[in-house]
């Protein structure tokens, strides 16, 4: 199981305890700017830790600047999601049929 948008909202620390995921994805609102902020790359390391002492993978979510990856590819992060990379695509979604449904009235 993947649990994404960690560090937003209520996607954090105790949902790790909980569910016991494979990977969690670290959300935008932590990776946006890291390279500038110390709170948020202490918030990361400390993420990071976490997942590696419980065999969680773990991947950065709307990286969109080159200094941003660098600094969480530096940190130890692998995986990367965001705008740097690819834009996203619609390309791959199959087309979805509805059954017909007959209403009577």
């Amino acid at each position: 199981m993947t649990i994404d948008h960690f560090g937003a909202g209520f996607a954090g620390l105790q949902l790790l305890a909980q569910f016991q995921p494979d990977r969690i994805k670290i959300n935008r609102d932590l990776v946006a700017n890291v390279h500038k902020s110390g709170p948020r790359q202490a918030i990361i390391q400390a993420i990071i830790k976490c997942c590696a002492s419980l065999e969680i993978q773990f991947c950065a979510v709307g990286v969109e600047l080159a200094e941003e990856w660098m600094w969480l590819e530096s940190a130890g992060i692998s995986q990367f999601q965001g705008h740097i990379f690819a834009s996203p695509r619609l390309g791959g979604i199959p087309a979805i049929a509805w059954p017909e449904k007959k209403f009577e009235i």
